[in-house]
C-alpha cells in the first residue's frame, strides 16, 4: 500500500469537510453575529467537544486502535469480533453513565466552567438548553470513533474521513431553513441539528462495518483480559488528553471573564487553525497509528523507525507552509470565511491576532501528534501523559502572566508556546527512551525548505500589497478569490521545492507489512 497515495486521499476528504465546517461557521456568523447568544452557544458547544476527545478521537481512540492492530495480526477474525463486542458494551455503559450524570449537574457545570456567565441570567440559562440538548452527542461520536477505528484498522481510511461532513451537513441545512422553525430561539435549534448530525454518522458507519463482517451486537464481559487491557491503558491515555482538555476549560474560565465577544472570537480563530491541523496532523495520526502498531508487533524496528522519519519530514513539509500562511494571510482568511453581516470590521481585528498567534505554534502542534503516534504504538501512554500535565502548568502560568496585557490573545499564544514545549519534551524523550535517529540529509532538507518557504512568503506579501478589499462581494467571490491565492501561494512553494531538488518518489513509502 502507498502511504502517500492515502494520506493525499484522507486530506482532499478532509478538506471537504473543513470547507464545510467554515461554511457552516460563515453563517453562524452571518446570522448570529458576535452575541451573548453565540458566547453561549459556543460555550455549550465546546463542553461536548472536550468530552469526545476523551471517550472518542482522544483517549479512547489512541488506546483502542493500536491494540486492535495487533490483535488483528495474530487473531482469528471471530475472536476479533467477540474483543469488539465486548469493547463496545463497557464505551457505550461508561459514555451514557457520564451524559446521565452531566445533564443532571448541568448547572453546576456551566457555574465551573463559564462563571462569567453568571451575572448575566439570559446567557447562562441558554447555555445551560444548549448544553443538555448536545450532550448526548458525546454517545453518538464514542460510537463512531469506535466504528472509525475498526475501519482504519481494516484499512478503509476513507470511510471515517467522511463522518465529519454529515454533522457539518445537518448544521447548515438547519441554517439555511431556519426560516420554518419551530424554536422561539433559532440558535437552539442549531444545538437539535448537531444531535441529528451524530445520528447520521452513526447510521453511516454502521453500513460500512457490517459491509465488512464487522457489525457485533455489544455483550459486556468486564472478565477478559483484553478488556482489562483497554481500561488499564485508558488510566494515563485519559490523563494525557485530559490535561489538555483542562488547559482548554481554564481558558474559558478566563475568557468568560473577559468582554463579550471574546469567546466567539476565541472560536473562530480555533476554526482556522483546525484546518491545518486537521488536514495535516490528524490526517498523519491516522495513517501512522495502525502501521506503527503493526510494524511493532512484528518486531520489525526498522520499518517501524523509517516510517516515523517519513512521517517527521511530512510534518514540516506541510505545516510549516501552512503555518505562514495562517500568520501572513490572516486578514484575508477571517474577512473571506467570517465578515457578513454581524460580523464586524472590529471582530475581524480581534480574531486575526487570535490567528497569527496559533500560527506560532501550529508546527509545534502537528510534531506532536506524529511523535505522539509512535509513543502510543510502542504502548507507552505514560510519557506522553507525564508531559502534557507538565505542559499545562507552563501553559497557565502564561496566562496568568499576560492576560491583562494581551487578553483573549493570550489563549492562543500560551497553546502555542505549550506546543512547541510538548514537542521537544516528547521528541528528547523518544531520543533517549527508544534511542531513536533522525535519518542523514536533514541539513539539506531544511535548506530546501527554508528556500521554499522564503519564496512563499514573498509570494503572500505581494498578494497583500496588490490585492485590496477582500470583503469586496459575496460569499462566492470571495471564495474564490481566496481559493485562487492559496492555489498560487501554494504552487509557488511546490515549485520552489521542486527547483531545489524534492522529488514525490521520494516520499513514497512501501513495505511489505503494509499490506
Amino acid at each position: 500500500m502507498n502511504l502517500l497515495k492515502s494520506l493525499t486521499a484522507i486530506s482532499f476528504i478532509t478538506i471537504l469537510s473543513r470547507i464545510l465546517g467554515f461554511i457552516r461557521d460563515t453563517i453562524v456568523a452571518r446570522m448570529f453575529g458576535v452575541s451573548i447568544m453565540t458566547d453561549a452557544f459556543f460555550i455549550a458547544f465546546k463542553l461536548p467537544n472536550l468530552l469526545r476527545r476523551i471517550f472518542a478521537e482522544g483517549a479512547f481512540y489512541q488506546v483502542f486502535l493500536p491494540i486492535l492492530s495487533e490483535y488483528q495480526s495474530r487473531e482469528s477474525k471471530e475472536e476479533i469480533r467477540v474483543f469488539i463486542s465486548r469493547v463496545s458494551a463497557l464505551l457505550i455503559f461508561t459514555v451514557t453513565v457520564v451524559v446521565f450524570i452531566g445533564l443532571l449537574i448541568a448547572p453546576w457545570v456551566i457555574m465551573v466552567i463559564a462563571p462569567g456567565f453568571n451575572s448575566s441570567s439570559e446567557k447562562f440559562i441558554m447555555t445551560i438548553e444548549m448544553f443538555r440538548v448536545m450532550l448526548p452527542y458525546i454517545l453518538l461520536v464514542s460510537l463512531t470513533s469506535l466504528m472509525g477505528a475498526i475501519l482504519n484498522a481494516c484499512n478503509f481510511f476513507l470511510v471515517p474521513a467522511f463522518t465529519p461532513i454529515f454533522l457539518n451537513i445537518s448544521m447548515i441545512s438547519y441554517m439555511l431553513f431556519m426560516g420554518y422553525s419551530c424554536f422561539h430561539v433559532p440558535i437552539i435549534g442549531l444545538a437539535w441539528s448537531v444531535i441529528v448530525g451524530g445520528i447520521l454518522q452513526c447510521v453511516y458507519c454502521l453500513l460500512f462495518l457490517k459491509k465488512i463482517n464487522m457489525l457485533v451486537i455489544p455483550k459486556m464481559q468486564l472478565y477478559d483480559n483484553r478488556v482489562y487491557r483497554i481500561c488499564r491503558s485508558m488510566v494515563p491515555a485519559v490523563i494525557a488528553v485530559s490535561s489538555s482538555q483542562v488547559s482548554l476549560i481554564i481558558n474559558t474560565v478566563f475568557a468568560s471573564f473577559l468582554r463579550d465577544g471574546s469567546v466567539s472570537w476565541m472560536y473562530y480563530a480555533d476554526r482556522l487553525m483546525e484546518l491545518p491541523i486537521g488536514v495535516f496532523g490528524v490526517t498523519l495520526s491516522t495513517i501512522l497509528v495502525p502501521y506503527l502498531s503493526r510494524f511493532i508487533s512484528k518486531k520489525n524496528y526498522g520499518d517501524y523507525f523509517y516510517l516515523m522519519n517519513w512521517g517527521i519530514r511530512l510534518c514540516f513539509i506541510l505545516s510549516l507552509p501552512s503555518a505562514l500562511i495562517l500568520g501572513v494571510l490572516s486578514e484575508p482568511l477571517v474577512i473571506t470565511l467570517f465578515k457578513y453581516g454581524k460580523f464586524l470590521e472590529f471582530d475581524v481585528l480581534m480574531t486575526q491576532y487570535s490567528v497569527i498567534a496559533y500560527a506560532i505554534g501550529l508546527p509545534g502542534l502537528i510534531f506532536t501528534k506524529v511523535l505522539t503516534s509512535g509513543f502510543y504504538a510502542l504502548r507507552d501512554i505514560k510519557t506522553p501523559a507525564y508531559i502534557v500535565v507538565i505542559v499545562l502548568f507552563f501553559t497557565q502560568f502564561i496566562n496568568l502572566v499576560c492576560i491583562n496585557t494581551l487578553k483573549h490573545i493570550v489563549f492562543s499564544f500560551s497553546i502555542s508556546l505549550g506546543a512547541w514545549l510538548n514537542a521537544g519534551l516528547l521528541y528528547w524523550k523518544f531520543k533517549k527512551k527508544y534511542l531513536f535517529q533522525l535519518q542523514s540529509g536533514w541539513l539539506c532538507f531544511c535548506c530546501q525548505l527554508m528556500i521554499a518557504l522564503f519564496v512563499m512568503c514573498i509570494v503572500c506579501l505581494g498578494l497583500l500589497m496588490y490585492v485590496s478589499s477582500w470583503d469586496q462581494g459575496n460569499i462566492l467571490y470571495r471564495l474564490i478569490r481566496m481559493i485562487g491565492a492559496l492555489i498560487l501561494v501554494s504552487s509557488s512553494y511546490g515549485i520552489m521545492l521542486w527547483c531545489v531538488g524534492m522529488r514525490l518518489k521520494d516520499f513514497i513509502f512501501l513495505s511489505k507489512d503494509l499490506y
